[in-house]
């Protein structure tokens, strides 16, 4: 199936709701476009990467679009199911991913959703953590043997010695079965044993000269 294929088939039955992890409604009531009016005029003030785009970033009031490229895609459409494989590649307003194997549920019934995707192979997720001071986001980088993305909740689960970047600290998954949980602000929870390496660079000669003290004047000589 073409690249075409793929976008359109996660384009109609993605909704926003779902993805958020908020459950489907039945028809908006007549006060629906007054809330909505109401979420767009704070959008603004939302803290988004123009290259990623943060949670944050995408609208709770209309359709996302959920992107998938893959090299092949097989539909299952009594199940409501989609496999994708090679070189599989999502763009979502919440969050991007790569792996060697994409499965992706859809919820049945007349509002159709994403229930969850599962990645397998060589998984990398990025996502980002608003700055709760209006700064730039906090790129969180994750990577594992596979990658479970739970629509209900928003969290993805790294599994298969997962490993999550944050700047320039690492957090490292010390047994098979450790789960690491990445939730939809970015926050990272562990279960199971890991390793934490914090970096620190060493401080350049203007900043050893910043924080020297100034020597005080040495007394005058007395005869």
């Amino acid at each position: 199936m073409s690249r075409f294929g793929v976008i359109a088939f996660i384009s109609l039955s993605v909704s926003a709701a779902s993805l958020s992890g908020q459950t489907t409604s039945a028809s908006p009531s007549p006060t629906a476009p007054a809330k909505k009016e109401k979420k767009k005029e704070k959008q603004p003030a939302d803290n988004t990467n123009p290259s990623l785009g943060g949670f944050n970033s995408a609208p709770t009031s209309g359709p996302v679009t959920t992107e998938i490229y893959a090299d092949d895609a097989f539909f299952d459409s009594n199940k409501n199911v989609g496999i994708f494989s090679g070189h599989v590649k999502v763009a979502d307003p919440r969050f991007t991913l790569q792996s060697e194997k994409l499965t992706v549920y859809v919820t049945k019934g007349e509002n159709q959703g994403l229930e969850k995707a599962i990645a397998e192979g060589n998984v990398a997720v990025v996502r980002d953590r608003p700055d709760p001071n209006g700064g730039a986001p906090t790129r969180a980088v994750g990577r594992s043997d596979q990658a479970t993305y739970i629509a209900s909740t928003g969290n993805v689960e790294l599994r298969g010695t997962p490993r999550v970047q944050e700047g320039v600290n690492t957090h490292i998954a010390t047994s098979a079965d450790t789960v690491m949980v990445v939730n939809q602000n970015g926050q990272l929870t562990t279960h199971g044993p890991s390793r934490t390496e914090i970096r620190q660079e060493p401080k350049t000669e203007e900043q050893k000269n910043e924080t020297k003290p100034t020597p005080s004047p040495k007394p005058p000589a007395t005869s």
